[in-house]
């Protein structure tokens, strides 16, 4: 597929739809109000995407990311103050806000916060995002409802003190449509169109924003100057927009307190995005044979290069008094098969335990029946006075991952399915899918393309094995096999499979998936 093409179908640009028309379908003097903002943010956007670029050509080159020299944000005595409404995250719920139903059953779940998100779990496309962004305001005002079509009635939000963040999209993508050819920042744009439409007054809590894909804490400064921007736009006074921020990438682990620092009038903790973190490490180590990841569900949730950085994000935050959240289990509890169901609860168990063993506060889930458990590992309402003791302050973050999990050919094949199967769910409008009793979002689609492309570089230094012990040559002929033997395996379980679409969708999904690995195309989108 020509990068053109490829670019059409995976756009880092979100288009809108035909016959647009952005003075009639936004509301109402939204553009008078959104302009200011995109003439002061959006070049400044373009500037850091651009710095993101170098900073991963100069890696797999191999300048690696490292600690930043000292500074205020280390040596000063700032902190962070977290509001009473949200001192008890001890589970964020996450998943689509353009599922109205998924987002009633969130928010009924008892969890302690609920985030909606238009990024990694939405299609990125304009009806999706503009359906996501209607579901949040008419969630913030308590408004939004399903019918429940096995009972035959409406359901609606419940009262309840869950806090509701709202994950915007990342600054690595721009939307076009809205001030004609010109591309806006798509996270400036999200937020906008939530802040404007806000009745304040009327929330439970300040607006709570969820930052994804930060790459360094020179992007904090931005992501401060555009929530007093738009606060100040809004007649709200400073600090009226509250966030919490994804460690998601391998910069950013090293940039921490940094990060932190920049935001501290508005954030309340860091995330550790666990799933976008394996992928961002295996693409900062893409040169690097040491660095070929073993299969994804052979790694135990505490292999080294997790752990070091679970402690570190906990030092850094507990330190200054912020959150610390742990990532999303992908695992999911099924109703209908209670194998499953139990595996699942137990690995979910066993992994938030861990987090709280790291003296977390909390972690993400994303399905209702896994919130009692979530919440049960960590102690009420979180352990912010506890600071893990560190051998230093700098600590390796890029420990190798030797002796654990396996590479194998059953292994690559697995990626290669789940990499079809996703871009086929996205192609019909899903950004995440419920395959094999795991959520697979963009996150795990990226790790899963970023895996085979690894392997394919690296095999003859760091084997890949068959069933009968030998190494497997991982070439691009191979994949292709691959690729083919999959996708023919998903027709022929049509329709009794439970992937959406149809043989032209998942024929399509498979072409747009190899041809992405094919040529290096290894961004989020």
């Amino acid at each position: 597929m020509p990068t053109q093409d490829l670019r059409t179908h995976v756009p880092r640009a979100s288009d809108t739809p035909p016959g647009f028309d952005p003075r009639r379908d936004l509301p109402p003097g939204f553009l008078a109000f959104y302009e200011p903002l995109h003439r002061a943010f959006t070049a400044r956007q373009q500037a850091l995407v651009a710095r993101r670029r170098e900073v991963l050509a100069a890696a797999q080159a191999g300048e690696r990311p490292a600690h930043l020299p000292e500074s205020e944000a280390r040596t000063g005595s700032w902190r962070v103050e977290v509001p009473a409404w949200a001192q008890d995250q001890r589970n964020q719920m996450t998943g689509p806000a353009d599922d109205a139903e998924l987002v009633v059953k969130m928010l009924n779940s008892g969890a302690p916060g609920v985030m909606l998100d238009v990024e990694d779990s939405t299609r990125n496309a304009w009806d999706n995002t503009a359906l996501g962004i209607r579901n949040i305001l008419s969630a913030l005002r308590g408004e939004l409802a399903y019918v429940d079509k096995k009972r035959g009635r409406e359901v609606g939000i419940q009262p309840s003190s869950t806090v509701i963040w709202n994950r915007v999209r990342g600054l690595h993508l721009s939307q076009l449509g809205v001030l004609g050819d010109e591309a806006t920042c798509a996270s400036l744009l999200d937020l906008a169109m939530i802040a404007y439409q806000v009745d304040r007054s009327a929330l439970a809590h300040d607006l709570c924003i969820y930052i994804p894909k930060s790459e360094a804490a020179e992007e904090a400064r931005w992501w401060a100057d555009v929530f007093k921007a738009v606060a100040r736009a809004k007649g709200w006074q400073d600090g009226a927009i509250r966030c919490m921020a994804l460690v998601e990438s391998h910069p950013l682990a090293f940039q921490m307190e940094e990060f932190l620092y920049h935001l501290r009038d508005h954030i309340v903790g860091l995330n550790l995005g666990r799933w976008d973190y394996m992928a961002s490490l295996i693409h900062f180590n893409l040169a690097d044979p040491a660095w070929v990841l073993p299969d994804r569900n052979t790694i135990p949730h505490d292999v080294p290069f997790f752990q070091r950085l679970r402690h570190r994000l906990v030092n850094v935050c507990h330190a200054r008094g912020a959150l610390a959240i742990g990532g999303m289990t992908a695992l999911y509890p099924s109703r209908e098969d209670a194998e499953l169901n139990a595996r699942a609860l137990d690995v979910l168990e066993k992994d938030k335990r861990n987090e709280s063993s790291c003296f977390m506060d909390g972690a993400w889930t994303g399905h209702p029946d896994q919130n009692a458990i979530a919440v049960a590992q960590f102690p009420a309402p979180n352990q912010g006075g506890r600071v893990p003791p560190l051998p230093t302050r700098t600590p390796d973050l890029r420990p190798v991952p030797e002796g654990v999990g396996r590479r194998t050919i059953a292994g690559t094949r697995a990626a290669v399915r789940t990499v079809i199967r996703y871009r086929n769910g996205v192609l019909n409008g899903r950004g995440a899918s419920l395959l094999d009793g795991y959520m697979e979002d963009l996150a795990t689609d990226r790790i899963y393309r970023l895996m085979i492309a690894q392997r394919t570089r690296h095999w003859t230094e760091t084997p890949i094995l068959g069933d009968d012990g030998a190494c497997v040559a991982h070439t691009p002929g191979l994949v292709t096999r691959l690729f083919n033997e999959e996708l023919a395996r998903l027709i022929d379980e049509l329709p009794a499979g439970k992937d959406l679409g149809d043989a032209d969708t998942l024929a399509e999904a498979r072409r747009i998936g190899e041809a992405m690995i094919a040529g290096g195309f290894h961004d989020p989108v």
